[in-house]
């Protein structure tokens, strides 16, 4: 088996988070997306701190597949610089991490 990572991004609102989730899905450039309706993010932008409500999505996918990913994301999404970040998946239920690997493409 590859390796796997967990893929963090956030975005706008809910419209925009879905949309990114079903495409990465229906591409196959993710095996699942979960779409965390809404987180509260403070963050340094453009040399003052900001404030926004934004949803997250947590992506399973294997880890070849993170440049074409992210490049992907960057093509769907409206923020300047999103937030996209890979975590590597170091264990977990096998049959699972085998699920990710046959449901993502080639």
């Amino acid at each position: 088996m590859t390796g796997f990572i967990l893929v963090y991004i956030t975005a706008k609102d809910l419209e925009e988070a879905r949309n990114i989730a079903d495409t990465l899905v229906k591409e196959k450039l993710v095996a699942c997306a979960n779409v965390i309706p809404k987180i509260e993010s403070v963050f340094w932008w453009k040399g003052k701190i900001e404030k926004q409500d934004e949803v997250a999505i947590i992506a399973k996918t294997r880890e070849d597949l993170s440049e074409r990913l992210i490049k992907r994301v960057k093509e769907l999404h409206s923020y300047e610089i999103p937030c996209i970040v890979t975590l590597p998946i170091s264990g977990g239920n096998e049959d699972f991490l085998k699920w990710i690997e046959e449901e993502t493409r080639e």
